[in-house]
C-alpha cells in the first residue's frame, strides 16, 4: 500500500496541518479517542491545537491515549509522559486531566498494567493515532526487533534510543531503562494514523518507514499495512524519501 505523504515547509506548518484534522475530527465526533505520542516532532500539533480549543473548539469529550511511559519514575517526575502530556496537550487545551489515560508505570506488577490498559484501549477503541518516530524506526517504545504481533508490554530500551531521550534527563544513566507501551498490533487497530516527523536526523529512519521492505528491524514498516496512514514531513526528514523513490 502506497502511504499518503505530505510534505510541510517546517514544523510548525505540518503541525498546523495535523491539527487541522484533528480539529475536523472533533467536531464531528466530539467523544472521539485520539492516542497521543511525546517527544519533539509531535508537539507543534499540540500547540496548533490549543489555538483551535482558544478559537471555541470543544475538546471536554475527548479521551486522549498515551502511547507509552516510562517504568520507574516517580510520581510527578517532570519527565514522565504523564506529566510530559498534561504540560504540553492538556493544560493548554483546557482539559481536565481524568482525559489523559497513560500506562500505569509506577504499578507493582508492570506486565499487569501492560494487560489492563490494552484492554482499556481496545474498549475504548482509539479513532485517530498520533506517531512520531525513532532513528532506529521505532514507533511508541516499539524497538527494531519486537513482534508486529505485540499488543501493549513491558519493554527496555535500547541504548541508542536512552541516548537520544537524554536531552530530558540529567545523564544517559538517569533514562529510565523499562517502559510499558502499546505494541504494534495495538497501534495498527486505530482507525487513522498520523505520523510526523522533522529534521535530518529522522531521514533515513522515515524513507525505510514509507518505502522500505515490512520488516520487524524497522517497526514502523508496518504502517504499511495500514489503510488510513498520513506521514506530515519537514523537507530535511523527506530528503531520503526522495532518494528512494
Amino acid at each position: 500500500m502506497t502511504l499518503d505523504i505530505e510534505i510541510c515547509s517546517g514544523t510548525e506548518a505540518a503541525g498546523q496541518q495535523v491539527a487541522a484534522r484533528i480539529a475536523a475530527l472533533i467536531r464531528d465526533k466530539p467523544d472521539a479517542v485520539i492516542g497521543v505520542a511525546t517527544g519533539s516532532s509531535p508537539e507543534p500539533v499540540y500547540r496548533a491545537l490549543a489555538r483551535y480549543t482558544d478559537d471555541g473548539l470543544d475538546a471536554s469529550g475527548v479521551r486522549w491515549f498515551a502511547l507509552d511511559e516510562y517504568i520507574g519514575l516517580p510520581p510527578g517526575h517532570p519527565q514522565s509522559y504523564r506529566a510530559v502530556l498534561e504540560r504540553v496537550l492538556i493544560r493548554p487545551l483546557g482539559l481536565h486531566p481524568t482525559s489523559l489515560h497513560v500506562p500505569d508505570g509506577g504499578a507493582a506488577d508492570p506486565d499487569e498494567a501492560a494487560e489492563a490498559y490494552e484492554a482499556a484501549i481496545a474498549v475504548a477503541g482509539v479513532d485517530l493515532q498520533i506517531l512520531g518516530i525513532g532513528e532506529n524506526g521505532h514507533i511508541g517504545f516499539n524497538e527494531p526487533g519486537t513482534p508486529f504481533s505485540a499488543t501493549t508490554h513491558r519493554a527496555t530500551l535500547t541504548e541508542s534510543t536512552r541516548r537520544a531521550n537524554a536531552r530530558f534527563f540529567p545523564s544517559t544513566n538517569a533514562v529510565p531503562v523499562e517502559c510499558l507501551t502499546q505494541g504494534l498490533a495495538t497501534i495498527m487497530r486505530a482507525g487513522r494514523i498520523e505520523l510526523v516527523a522533522s529534521g535530518s536526523h529522522k531521514a533515513d529512519a522515515v524513507a525505510a518507514a514509507v518505502r522500505g521492505p515490512v520488516t520487524e528491524q524497522c517497526p514502523a514498516s508496518i504502517l504499511q499495512r495500514h489503510p488510513d496512514v498520513r506521514v506530515n514531513l519537514d523537507t530535511d526528514a523527506a530528503v531520503a524519501v526522495y532518494e528512494s523513490s
